[in-house]
């Protein structure tokens, strides 16, 4: 299985650098040989019990790596759907920026929102010092992968002090005839004092197969504040591997919120490091999951020096043959005293055919702290449910009222008050069976 993969890698290598900035290629042969070494996880691998990677990286796919142009105007196929959401609106498809439309409002002096490879040749000593620098190439095969392939991406660049007044909007769009794979990566550097909010939105507009794999590297220096927003609405033809790496400064305030409200088989991988004291980050996520969708959540906090805080909430709501794993794990070092870490896991299975597989874990090596983890796993209250119908409702009404509820305190972490408003309606839409295709797309809204 790996052998196609580091064939084609060594088929084309000068191909992949030719139409890649230089910051991406340095870090290609080690990337190489770390996934010819690791190769694709197993299912014999304890994170990855449940997740065939194998059989998703199977199929022939597609791959542009000669950067052939995509005949599509993503101004013409997507409109956001929220009202009176105000953002800088930028566009991957597949896995390369599009160019040719940008923001009308001019971003912040000093701020750069764009792709990849202009931002290297702008900026080569900040892309050299952070692209590569918190992902995890030797020792996750899946991050080894998509660095060795990746030739373009989305930047975040805000410097000291900036705070910006709208937040940065990406839309990652899959459009080919043919099976494709799309390797992506977003780069945020967030400099001392900044402050910025980054929705990054998945969407699928055919019906042909399509994976991709994500690397997601955030640095929040001393006292930034970032919050980012990843929502996905894809089709069950999509396959996704995301793999996000947070390095956090003194002070920092960092809010990761995950939200899959359509998706054939997701894996989303979480690696947050607090390395100054004082920092404090929110981790938090949710995925309503029917047929034979498969959602697949794996959480590593590490909490290096004293005093910092960090908050861990996700839900499943599983109906159908859907599966949900959960696999968390809180890492406080020798230390690192006055930590405060709380894991929360809660699911809910519909159905007998639903499997949801959780596993919360604590590890600490220091004395003076406050830490916690839980899970519960069950269904909806059938008291409730009673209740609910004794006073009029029918019970698929009742069934909906309360999976709405279940899920509220996810969306309401979404700090941008319109679209946590469009989220609550989305939802409910989501539960009613009446969003079955992304909420996005001219083709499917």
């Amino acid at each position: 299985m790996e052998k196609q993969y580091t064939d084609i890698y060594t088929q084309c290598e000068d191909a992949i650098c030719r139409h890649a900035p230089g910051c991406m290629n340095v870090l290609r042969a080690q990337a190489f040989a770390a996934f010819g070494r690791m190769g694709f996880p197993s299912l014999k691998h304890e994170d990855y019990r449940h997740t065939d990677v194998a059989q998703s990286f199977a199929p022939d796919y597609g791959l542009n790596i000669n950067r052939l142009r995509v005949q599509v105007n993503p101004d013409d196929v997507f409109r956001c759907a929220v009202p009176d959401m105000r953002t800088h609106l930028f566009f991957v498809v597949n896995d390369s920026f599009y160019g040719d439309s940008l923001p009308a409002k001019k971003l912040p002096d000093g701020v750069y929102a764009g792709g990849m490879k202009t931002f290297a040749e702008r900026y080569p000593d900040v892309a050299s010092r952070y692209y590569g620098k918190a992902a995890k190439t030797s020792t996750d095969a899946l991050t080894a992968f998509n660095t060795m392939l990746a030739q373009d991406g989305f930047v975040l660049y805000v410097p000291r002090d900036v705070k910006m007044d709208r937040p940065v909007q990406l839309v990652n769009i899959f459009r080919s005839t043919v099976d494709i794979m799309a390797n992506r990566r977003i780069l945020v550097v967030m400099e001392p004092g900044s402050e910025a909010k980054l929705l990054v939105c998945d969407h699928s507009l055919d019906s042909i197969r399509c994976l991709s794999t994500q690397v997601v590297e955030i640095f929040a220096g001393e006292g930034a504040y970032f919050d980012y927003y990843d929502l996905e609405e894809s089709t069950v033809s999509t396959t996704r591997y995301s793999s996000l790496y947070v390095k956090q400064d003194a002070r920092s305030n960092v809010l990761v919120n995950g939200i899959t409200l359509n998706n054939g088989l997701s894996r989303n991988s979480y690696s947050i490091e607090l390395n100054g004291e004082g920092a404090e980050t929110t981790l938090c996520g949710m995925a309503i999951q029917d047929r034979s969708q498969q959602v697949d959540t794996y959480t590593h906090i590490t909490h290096t020096v004293p005093k910092c805080k960090s908050t861990e909430l996700f839900k499943n709501v599983l109906n159908d043959r859907s599966v949900g794993i959960f696999n968390g794990r809180i890492l406080v070092r020798e230390g690192a005293e006055k930590t405060e870490a709380f894991q929360t896991n809660r699911n809910m299975c519909m159905t007998r055919d639903a499997r949801m597989y959780s596993n919360p874990q604590l590890e600490i090596y220091a004395d003076d702290v406050k830490c916690s983890h839980g899970m519960t796993t069950g269904q909806l209250d059938e008291n409730a449910l009673f209740y609910m119908q004794s006073r009029g409702l029918s019970r698929d009404e009742a069934r909906t009222l309360l999976s709405v509820a279940f899920t509220a305190d996810i969306v309401d972490n979404v700090r941008l008050s319109a679209l946590r408003e469009r989220l609550h309606y989305l939802v409910e839409k989501r539960f009613r069976g009446e969003l079955v295709q992304c909420a996005g797309c001219r083709t499917c809204g």
